[in-house]
């Protein structure tokens, strides 16, 4: 051993028999590596599966997100394009959103967020970003329905953007979101495409807001009147933000009549503010006169 740790006589034969034993050595570790290998294979799998569920579950929750994603951004521009609708409005408006409808499909008529809380009035005017809406015809305390345009029993007086034509529009008599224009003789100019605006007769709409666009003029020559159907511009069917129109012009009149009320009774109002300043003007002299003195002398 000593010679061997000295001088290394037996390294060769040691590299020798190692060589020799490894395939001893193989053999003997291949249990062992059969076990790591079939550990390795099933515990990968199950995480796979694992990993596989767990991708699952965040992609339908990031589709969900990215659902409300959309959503948000969809009413996101509605509320831009209903901001940018009421600038061109004379008078103040009262955001309001649609939460119900009526079920009777020959009655179009909606329910809104706002009532009698918000000084919500009948006939008031309801508009969308794109056109007119209808008007309300109903109050409640938080809550008002509203009569659409495209109900039959509507009336809305319009007039032709092109050349100023007018007409009434009514709410057509089937299912159908359409509005028809009534009593439009032959001669009158309108054709299919025509925005219609309302002109403001009525003084229940603002003037000059979009209404409709003519899609069909069918004028019969053994007829009075021509056949003319129009297609809203408000998107009655899908929009959920409105708003409510107060028109300044209506308060102003109301104050107005009003003040018509109470000018004929000035006159009275001041011959009465008169007599106070007189009973006030002697009762301020009375008390400036001293006491004791003779009524001659206040004579």
């Amino acid at each position: 051993m000593f010679a061997d740790a000295r001088f290394g006589y037996l390294e060769r034969i040691r590299y020798g028999l190692g060589y020799a034993t490894s395939p001893v050595y193989w053999v003997a570790d291949i249990p062992t590596r059969v076990s790591f290998w079939i550990d390795d294979v099933f515990v990968s799998r199950t995480d796979l599966l694992e990993e596989n569920d767990g991708l699952r579950a965040n992609l339908l929750a990031a589709q969900r997100e990215l659902q409300l994603l959309e959503s948000l951004v969809s009413e996101n521009n509605r509320l831009l394009a209903l901001n940018e609708a009421t600038r061109g409005i004379n008078g103040d408006v009262l955001s309001a959103e649609i939460i119900n409808m009526s079920p009777d499909p020959y009655s179009k008529r909606v329910l809104i967020n706002k009532g009698a809380r918000e000084d919500v009035f009948i006939g008031q005017a309801l508009l969308d970003a794109n056109g007119l809406m209808g008007q309300v015809d109903e109050v409640l305390p938080f809550t008002a329905w509203v009569l659409l345009i495209t109900d039959s029993h509507h009336v809305t007086p319009v007039e032709v953007n092109r050349n100023g034509e007018r007409a009434l529009a009514i709410g057509s008599r089937t299912t159908a979101a359409e509005l028809e224009l009534q009593f439009v003789t032959q001669t009158q100019d309108m054709k299919a495409g025509d925005r219609l605006i309302s002109s403001g007769m009525g003084q229940v709409y603002p003037k000059n807001y979009p209404v409709a666009e003519i899609t069909s003029v069918f004028a019969d020559p053994g007829q009075d009147f021509a056949t003319i159907t129009a297609r809203p511009l408000a998107q009655i069917d899908s929009t959920r933000h409105v708003m409510l129109v107060f028109n300044n012009e209506e308060a102003q009149t109301s104050v107005r009549r009003a003040a018509d009320i109470v000018e004929p009774n000035l006159p009275t109002l001041k011959a009465g503010e008169t007599a106070v300043n007189e009973s006030v003007e002697a009762s301020v002299i009375a008390d400036q006169i001293p006491q004791g003195l003779p009524n001659a002398a206040v004579q």
